[in-house]
């Protein structure tokens, strides 16, 4: 049976919206965040038509000399990039430092975990004394601040302290509210985590 031409447009429509993608030249993967089971932790589905369209995870363009596997933090417009080559890029929506805790450099990931324990910083026990149990360390799990995934950035002077990071606060994505880490919702890092190796060049602008 033949298909009027409008009827196979609206049925390629309705296919690439199924798919989770766009149909203006980017692919966003707006299905890959439903509920799902993670190294035995059961994380949560993120209600991501809540998330600007932006924000969540897509092939850009994007040009740009340095190598792929290479990542670039746009901390201004809440952006990371994993240079793919190519002229591509996949984008994730992030949060950032919110005033005070801005910082810009280049970085290298030492050390990537998977289901980290999160230790607060004696500077952030002193501001928040309510954290002072967690000084020796709270255990991984859902409420855990560094989410199921962490990327661990170290310059020439050693730990920089600044991570890239899971984070259960989907809400917070698109905002300046960390204290200088970068967050990404828990099914982005897990997917930038697979992506990245110990030893990429991280770029904060």
């Amino acid at each position: 049976m033949r298909m009027k031409p409008f009827a196979i447009v609206a049925a390629l429509a309705l296919s690439a919206a199924i798919a989770g993608c766009s149909t203006i030249g980017s692919q966003i993967f707006t299905n890959n965040y439903g509920a799902m089971t993670d190294a035995g932790y059961r994380l949560p589905r993120i209600p991501i038509e809540k998330v600007p369209s932006k924000y969540r995870r897509q092939v850009v363009s994007y040009d740009t000399d340095e190598k792929p596997g290479t990542i670039v933090v746009d901390t201004q417009n809440k952006f990371l990039y994993y240079v793919m080559g190519g002229g591509e890029a996949m984008r994730y929506g992030i949060g950032v430092g919110r005033e005070g805790f801005e910082w810009r450099g280049t970085a290298r990931i030492a050390v990537k975990r998977e289901w980290p324990t999160w230790t607060p910083p004696s500077a952030m026990i002193k501001r928040q004394p309510e954290l002072a149990k967690f000084a020796g360390g709270m255990e991984p799990g859902l409420t855990n601040p560094l989410g199921a995934r962490a990327l661990y950035l170290f310059n020439r002077g050693g730990d920089s302290g600044y991570r890239l990071h899971g984070s259960p606060e989907w809400n917070s994505i698109g905002k300046a509210m960390s204290s200088g880490c970068i967050r990404l919702m828990n099914q982005d890092i897990i997917d930038l985590y697979d992506r990245t190796s110990v030893g990429a060049k991280v770029i904060v602008l």
